[in-house]
């Protein structure tokens, strides 16, 4: 089940650079339908979907947010929606022992990495929190920062927030971004589940 998870994980990233577009209308104040209303992407304040870079498929989507304007005091920051296909959430039936030896193994960090190679990445921490599984992680192409795993509406949902290269986020706020992020997919899908 856990060696799913990487194709998933792949599947996902890979939407980022298909032609898909994502449905009219999308995006609203804190939440925005997705696949066809599957899902609601929980937006935190402050912060804003990207329309243009954000990609919908039919069964998974990548969803790009930033903050919506300078004058916000929302911290810069990349925060990464990655949403799975119907049935992926399945994988989050492991417990967080599993999780955490699948994520430390060499195959967990090559679907971690943005170069899609193990010695790319470093798992700092990997722990379980509530119904997600979150990880401080340090990959040599982005830095240092946290990403989160969940299921939702049984799909597998990946938040990842980061700076930069120009603008880095450190990682305390990074963690605050996650933890925000799964408060606002939480609120904006409650009752769904």
């Amino acid at each position: 089940m856990l060696i799913r998870f990487a194709a998933i994980l792949g599947l996902c990233a890979g939407l980022v650079l298909s032609g898909c577009t994502l449905d009219a209308g999308f995006g609203s104040a804190r939440s925005a339908p997705v696949l066809d209303g599957a899902l609601q992407v929980g937006i935190p304040p402050g912060y804003c979907i990207d329309n243009k870079t954000s990609r919908a498929g039919k069964e998974s989507a990548v969803i790009l947010m930033g903050r919506c304007s300078d004058a916000v005091l929302a911290k810069p920051a990349l925060i990464t929606v990655s949403i799975g296909k119907s049935g992926s959430a399945g994988v989050m039936t492991a417990d967080g022992a599993a999780l955490a030896k699948f994520f430390i193994s060499p195959q967990g960090r090559a679907a971690l990495s943005r170069s899609g190679r193990a010695g790319d990445v470093q798992v700092i921490s990997a722990l379980s929190s509530g119904d997600a599984f979150l990880l401080h992680l340090k990959d040599r192409s982005v830095g240092e920062y946290w990403r989160a795993v969940v299921g939702t509406n049984g799909r597998l949902v990946t938040l990842s927030a980061t700076g930069t290269e120009t603008v880095p986020l450190a990682p305390a706020d990074s963690r605050v971004l996650i933890d925000a992020t799964l408060k606002a997919l939480r609120a904006a899908n409650t009752g769904t589940r």
